[in-house]
């Protein structure tokens, strides 16, 4: 009988300690919601506080109710992550270096841990490092991590964002204990992305795999129990269809690491992506899902039970305390940004009856917006401009968001090409001419069809010319014939030859404009580019070719794609006589400057 009870009471020993090591864990987390903190377009529709009644999606207000219903049924531990790019793309981006708004908010929806992806460079180092010392001043923010950054020590440059590294505000990793379990943390900025930031130097990143390794090591070191990487690199499916990208490498690559929570690609995944027994996931972008990984950790090992994308919409109710959070801070933009420049964040700019967008993984050259935006930059100058423009162009990775069917307003028209900055206190890259020979042009739009084909955010679209080609041509002898069509509406042909000296103005973003500048680099050499002012001198530094829109007045008076695309639209018809211009119908399907020679 003693042998009985003595078993018995070994079993339930056994399934007492079986039970505390055993540990529930989920992790709801988001990627690429770029500033997103009104729901997904058009604006005027969105109404968080009641249900069922509008057909936008995303939405902190709703965010923030999802993510307090998940921590309150969830019994276990619940971890809320982001892996970058929460900053930039709306207006509200504008004011985050002197209020650090967003930080505070998403540590007030529930947020634990964030990483900082190639857009939270989008305004430089120290600017990046305004925005995390402006939120923490102001209250409490999630843990900002960045994994494998590499500060420049001879580039003061870089010195805030080290400073916050020194102060702990940053960090490379961060462990985190709840319910007897050790949670470990680091965060990885990707090859691509770190290309794409183009304004983080003097920082830089060092290898993604090497430091995974020697991060994953210390935090072991640590004695975590659980390892979790916030990858900034991404997930896509290759030419076989099978998942592929950096953080399928880096899963394959490092061993330790539990859970890769990715970003950057935008990517929706279903389900985890598998990779010796490492689960990535990635949950889309804009905040229209948060990720949910529910996992259990048993004995040192951590098993995935199920993973879902829980949809942000009109569906739940959002939260009142933090809609009323970013009413408040949606009044500050409008005060501080746009009244200034005669404009009202609700006042209608337009309507449109019909979708337009430029997808960089879709059909770039089925675009019906880049024609649109190259339009409207060429309308803009010619109607601004005394001497005007012969050639307007915009590129795709210049175009971030898409015009949904609905009225318009001015933050709506904003997210459109929300990037850069430039020396006035209006938000955007400034507007740029250089000129060019006509042989020049020729030679930018022949790189310019090439560069496109291995990174599609390089091909552009272009207003005021007409161009033929030769699918069929040799290497930079595809084009056969340019028109440019003036202001009066008439064409001339361009002269290709050398001994043609005639200049032509091609206008774009700065940014644009300092690509022109390394065409021979792109060329390997074969051909050299030089920009040059209305006189013929050749342009060395680029800053001077930035466009003054009001000569009368001092200083620069800086031009914006934004601005020329609001201006294009409320200029346009209103065909439906509710008194709010309508988006012409000739852009409905795109509209081509390219065409093939007759016959090809």
């Amino acid at each position: 009988m003693k042998k009985v009870i003595s078993i018995s009471i070994l079993i339930l020993s056994l399934l007492s300690l079986n039970a505390q090591t055993e540990k529930k864990i989920v992790i709801l987390h988001t990627n690429d919601i770029h500033s997103r903190l009104i729901g997904y377009a058009p604006e005027s529709a969105y109404t968080p506080l009641t249900v069922n009644d509008d057909k936008t999606i995303g939405g902190f207000a709703r965010m923030a109710t999802i993510i307090k219903n998940e921590e309150k049924s969830n019994s276990g531990i619940t971890l809320v992550v982001d892996a970058g790019d929460f900053l930039m793309g709306t207006l509200f981006q504008e004011l985050e270096p002197s209020t650090g708004f967003q930080l505070r908010l998403m540590k007030t929806m529930g947020y634990d841990v964030v990483c900082l992806g190639n857009h939270e460079f989008d305004f430089g180092d120290q600017k990046l490092a305004d925005m995390v010392s402006s939120a923490a001043k102001g209250g409490q923010i999630p843990q900002v991590l960045l994994g494998n950054a590499v500060f420049n020590k001879k580039d003061a440059g870089d010195d805030g964002i080290e400073k916050l590294f020194n102060s702990g505000l940053m960090g490379r990793k961060y462990v985190m204990e709840k319910n007897g379990l050790k949670i470990g943390f680091f965060s990885i900025l990707g090859k691509v992305a770190d290309d794409n930031a183009a304004y983080a130097p003097p920082l830089k990143f060092s290898n993604q795999v090497k430091s995974a390794r020697k991060l994953v090591g210390e935090l072991k070191d640590e004695k975590c129990d659980i390892i979790i990487c916030l990858s900034h690199s991404g997930v896509q499916l290759d030419k076989k269809g099978q998942w592929a990208g950096e953080d399928v490498e880096l899963a394959k690559k490092v061993k330790g690491i539990n859970v890769i929570i990715s970003g950057h690609t935008h990517t929706k995944l279903e389900k985890p992506v598998m990779v010796n027994g490492t689960p990535v996931v990635q949950a889309g972008e804009h905040g229209q899902y948060i990720g949910k990984l529910e996992l259990t950790y048993n004995n040192g090992k951590v098993t995935v039970d199920n993973y879902s994308l829980l949809p942000v919409d009109d569906r739940t109710a959002g939260d009142p305390v933090i809609n009323q959070l970013i009413e408040d801070q949606k009044k500050l933009v409008n005060d501080e940004i746009l009244k200034p420049i005669g404009m009202d964040y609700e006042k209608p700019v337009a309507e449109s009856g019909f979708l337009l967008e430029c997808n960089e993984m879709g059909d770039i050259r089925g675009s019906n917006l880049g024609p649109l935006a190259a339009d409207a930059i060429h309308s803009y100058l010619n109607n601004h401009l005394k001497n005007g423009i012969d050639v307007s162009m915009v590129a795709v990775g210049v175009i971030c968001d898409k015009i949904i069917p609905g009225m318009l307003s001015a933050p709506d028209i904003f997210r459109i090409m929300m990037m850069g900055e430039g020396k006035d206190n209006v938000p955007g890259y400034p507007l740029s001419r250089i000129y060019v020979t006509g042989k020049e042009l020729k030679s930018v739009l022949e790189i310019l069809q090439m560069a496109s084909k291995s990174v599609p955010a390089n091909y552009c679209y272009y207003s005021g010319i007409r161009v033929e080609f030769d699918p069929k041509g040799g290497l930079l002898n595809k084009i056969k014939k340019i028109e440019i069509n003036d202001r009066s509406g008439k064409t001339k042909d361009v002269d290709f030859s050398k001994k043609n000296k005639t200049l032509y103005s091609v206008a774009a973003n700065s940014y644009m404009l300092e690509f022109v500048g390394i065409i021979k680099k792109m060329s390997f050499g074969l051909i050299n580019v030089a920009p040059k002012d209305a006189t013929g001198k050749v342009i060395t530094d680029m800053k001077v070719a930035v466009i003054d829109m009001d000569e009368n007045k001092d200083g620069i008076q800086e031009g914006k794609e934004w601005l020329a695309l609001m201006e294009y639209l409320s200029s346009m018809k209103d065909t439906n006589g509710n008194g709010i211009p309508d988006i012409s119908e000739k852009y409905r399907t795109a509209v081509q400057t390219f065409f093939p020679v007759k016959g090809r």
